[in-house]
């Protein structure tokens, strides 16, 4: 195992979706464990709450997919909630067009799936223009309703996983349009324990400018001095504030020291700077 999590230990994670949703496959390889119980929760805000009331040791959240881009909203969610990123990992999506048994795709004419399992597999439905596409909040959720109400014509974008918990048939698997269809998922706690591990090599911070002309230019150019690589940065409206903007970005790096001196070194250039994690940089799961 990669984190420094006790396997002997049980714990309860929470995860966004119903059982079977790519959160609770991204739980079960990362903790690389059975001896763990997952706690389902319908939204992130509601993942939160759990971790909040102490209903649950750690929550998995997805931050971003290599098709569809990053959950904007989910950057926020970390920041105000003060939970820290202790680990990451990257999960390959396979989508599967899922029913109930016995069924053809012919016999379809709706499918429900979280819009973001829509907008990946939306070239593969322009073969089939008798099947209207319908959001819904999760993918695993929709498998189960398909289920739970015995839906026929009624299809869904779902795992592996939730076809097999839900004892649906998979009419055509992997019909996500890239193959190299990736999901990052990011692992919250507050333990502090493991925020201090000497495997650490990854960041992620947040920051707003200040009132200096050039400060963001300023700021990257501090970072490649410091030999800090940044793999990321996305920039989110600050509600109340117009046109400006928190900067979220993740950086690798080798040496802790540099990494602790360029911070500072950047901090007269923000308004605000603050760390939501440093972890190990994560692990790809085909």
């Amino acid at each position: 195992m990669d984190n420094n999590i006790n396997k002997s230990k049980k714990y309860k994670i929470a995860i966004q979706g119903g059982f079977g949703a790519f959160h609770e496959i991204a739980a079960r390889h990362y903790f690389e464990t059975e001896n763990i119980e997952i706690v389902p929760r319908d939204t992130f805000k509601d993942l939160f709450k759990s971790l909040k009331s102490r209903q649950a040791d750690y929550g998995i959240m997805a931050i971003e997919n290599s098709v569809a881009g990053s959950i904007l909203p989910n950057y926020t969610l970390i920041m105000e909630s003060g939970k820290k990123i202790i680990g990451e990992l990257f999960l390959r999506i396979k989508q599967n067009l899922v029913a109930l048994p016995g069924q053809k795709i012919k016999d379809i004419k709706e499918v429900y799936s979280h819009p973001m399992a829509l907008l990946q597999c939306q070239p593969y439905f322009e073969n089939f223009p008798h099947i209207r596409l319908i959001e819904s909040i999760d993918t695993a959720l929709s498998a189960k309703e398909i289920r739970e109400n015995e839906w026929k014509g009624v299809g869904a974008i779902a795992s592996h996983l939730a076809a097999e918990k839900y004892d649906l048939e998979i009419l055509a698997e992997s019909i996500e349009t890239n193959k190299l269809n990736y999901t990052r998922f990011l692992i919250l706690s507050d333990n502090g324990d493991l925020q201090n591990s000497p495997d650490n090599n990854k960041t992620s911070i947040y920051f707003s400018l200040s009132h200096k002309i050039g400060s963001l230019s300023k700021i990257l150019s501090i970072l490649s001095y410091y030999e800090m690589n940044l793999t990321k940065i996305q920039s989110m409206p600050i509600v109340g504030k117009e046109w400006h903007y928190h900067f979220y970005a993740d950086m690798l790096y080798d040496d802790e020291e540099l990494y602790r001196q360029s911070l500072n070194a950047i901090r007269p250039f923000t308004g605000e700077l603050g760390i939501l994690g440093e972890y190990k940089k994560g692990k790809r799961v085909l």
